[in-house]
């Protein structure tokens, strides 16, 4: 009876550990130009659960290359805005994260980072309910390989 009540305690527990993790994604970005998970596939999309009130996502720069060569970060935007923000972007400078200060455009991004560095960006889900909104890496031409649409269900 004790080992049954310990079993359904931890088992609990396992749930609730699990139910955190749906609200985050980890990715990989990688010397390919490429986001990829943790079993090497590209990833384009990501499944943002609408039962979270906010959501991470963290990457992990996996090249060895220092960030003004081969950096990357995560930005949160409407998919119609990634270009424009792209082109401010590289105007900005890999100094400001490849990135327009103020752009009020960017929903969330996550630092400039160099190989073996790992950084995060959250969100509220609730501003990505209505959709339309993609992840991207700002780096300058990046954004047209390292992207993604954010999908809420």
């Amino acid at each position: 009876m004790e080992k049954s009540v310990l079993l359904l305690i931890m088992g609990l527990f396992s749930v609730s550990a699990f139910a955190a993790d749906k609200c985050s994604y980890d990715l990989l970005g990688t010397d390919t130009r490429d986001y990829k998970n943790e079993q090497g596939e590209i990833v384009k999309q990501i499944i943002v659960p609408s039962s979270c009130t906010n959501f991470t996502i963290t990457l992990r720069n996996v090249t060895k290359m220092h960030k003004n060569i081969m950096g990357h970060n995560v930005v949160i935007a409407k998919e119609k805005d990634v270009k424009a923000i792209a082109i401010d972007g590289a105007i900005a400078g890999v100094k400001k994260d490849y990135l327009k200060p103020g752009d009020t455009r960017v929903l969330a991004a996550s630092k400039m980072i160099g190989g073996g560095d790992k950084t995060s960006v959250r969100f509220p889900v609730a501003k990505i309910k209505g959709g339309g909104y993609d992840f991207f890496c700002s780096f300058l031409g990046h954004e047209r390989k390292m992207h993604g649409k954010l999908i809420v269900e």
